[in-house]
C-alpha cells in the first residue's frame, strides 16, 4: 500500500498549554482512520493541523509527500475539510454555499446537483442555510468539503446532529468514499460509527495517542462492543 499522510513528530501548545504531545501517524491510499477520546483530547486540533487551519509548534505534515510549507496551494487542493461548527453567511441559499465551495474546486453545476440530491436536500436547495435544522446543516456541511472529491477527507465530529436515518446514510457514503481510493480521518464519539468504517481506530487522550486499534472488519458487532468498553475505561 501507498503511505497518502505523514504526520511526524507534531505538537501544539496554545498560551502555555500543551494541546498535542509530539504525535506521528500515517494513512495510506483509501484507508480511514478515526478519532476517538474526549472532550479536550486533542482531536480537533490534529485535525485542524492536517487541514492547514492552524500550524503546528513543531513537526510536519505531509500529504502525498507535500509539505504546506512548500507548496499550499498543492496541499490544499488534495483536501477536504468539515469543522466540527457551522460558519456562513446564514442568508446564502444551500445552492449558492456549495456553489460557492464547488468554484474553488472547479467543480461543474452538474456536480453541485448530483451534493444536493445525495444528501436529502433537494427540496431545501432554494432555502437560506437559517431556515435548515441542524442535522440539515451537518449535511450541507459535508457536502462542503466533499464536493471537489478530494483525494484526504478530514471531518470534526460529522455525526453531530445527525438522526439515526442519515447516520446509516453517512456510514454507507463513507464507505463508498473510501472505497473510490479516499483517505479519510475523522473523529467521533459514535463507537458504532467507528467500527463500521474505520480501518484503524486511534484512542486519543491529554494530547497524546494512547492506543491504536486494527479493525479487520469481520464481526462489527463485537468489535463495537471491544470499542464502547475500552472508550469506557478510558473515560473513568
Amino acid at each position: 500500500m501507498t503511505t497518502f499522510l505523514e504526520v511526524k513528530n507534531v505538537s501544539k501548545i496554545y498560551k502555555k498549554k500543551t494541546a498535542l504531545q509530539p504525535i506521528s501517524l500515517q494513512a495510506e491510499v483509501g484507508e480511514c482512520i478515526v478519532l476517538c477520546g474526549g472532550n479536550g483530547a486533542g482531536k480537533s486540533t490534529l485535525l485542524d493541523i492536517i487541514a492547514g487551519i492552524s500550524a503546528p509548534g513543531a513537526g510536519t505534515v505531509l500529504i502525498n509527500k507535500i509539505d504546506i510549507q512548500k507548496n499550499r496551494q498543492k496541499y490544499v487542493s488534495l483536501i477536504g475539510y468539515m469543522p466540527d461548527e457551522f460558519f456562513a453567511q446564514e442568508t446564502l441559499t444551500v445552492r449558492e454555499f456549495l456553489t460557492f465551495y464547488g468554484t474553488f474546486r472547479k467543480v461543474a453545476t452538474k456536480r453541485v446537483n448530483e451534493v444536493i440530491q445525495i444528501l436529502g436536500l433537494e427540496v431545501k436547495k432554494n432555502e437560506p442555510i437559517k431556515n435548515l435544522s441542524k442535522g440539515m446543516r451537518q449535511r450541507l456541511l459535508f457536502g462542503q468539503a466533499w464536493i471537489g472529491s478530494p483525494a484526504l477527507l478530514i471531518l470534526d465530529e460529522p455525526t453531530n446532529g445527525l438522526d439515526p436515518y442519515w447516520i446509516d446514510i453517512f456510514i454507507g457514503l463513507l464507505k463508498n468514499i473510501k472505497q473510490s481510493g479516499t483517505t479519510i480521518i475523522f473523529s467521533t464519539h459514535m463507537m458504532d460509527v467507528a467500527a463500521e468504517v474505520a480501518d484503524r481506530i486511534i484512542f486519543m487522550e491529554d494530547g497524546k495517542l494512547l492506543e491504536t486499534i486494527k479493525n479487520d472488519h469481520v464481526d462489527h458487532n463485537q468489535f463495537m462492543v471491544e470499542l464502547v468498553n475500552r472508550y469506557r475505561r478510558k473515560e473513568e
